[in-house]
């Protein structure tokens, strides 16, 4: 793995329907965003709500973090940015 994720922190943000996490490459620091149907096709029985959406997140970690680091290294939609959207078609 490329990146690392030594920190825990992630947010909602409810006027994208998305959860916002960081990852680091070195010293940079990279943006990442999981699309809220991405999490449902993740874990389909959550409701649509903030607390749900982290709860989702929270429980399928490793996979979200392996998918970052791969679209991350293959440059993704993000390529030369340093942020990144993660959509259900990447799980």
């Amino acid at each position: 793995m490329r990146l690392n994720f030594p920190n825990n922190s992630r947010s909602f943000d409810a006027n994208r329907s998305r959860v916002c996490f960081w990852g680091y490459d070195s010293t940079i620091e990279i943006s990442f965003f999981v699309e809220a149907e991405a999490l449902k096709s993740l874990c389909p029985e959550i409701e649509c709500v903030e607390k749900e959406y982290l709860k989702a997140f929270d429980t399928s970690l490793e996979r979200i973090h392996k998918v970052a680091d791969k679209v991350y290294v293959n440059g993704g939609k993000g390529k030369g940015t340093y942020t990144y959207i993660l959509e259900a078609d990447d799980f």
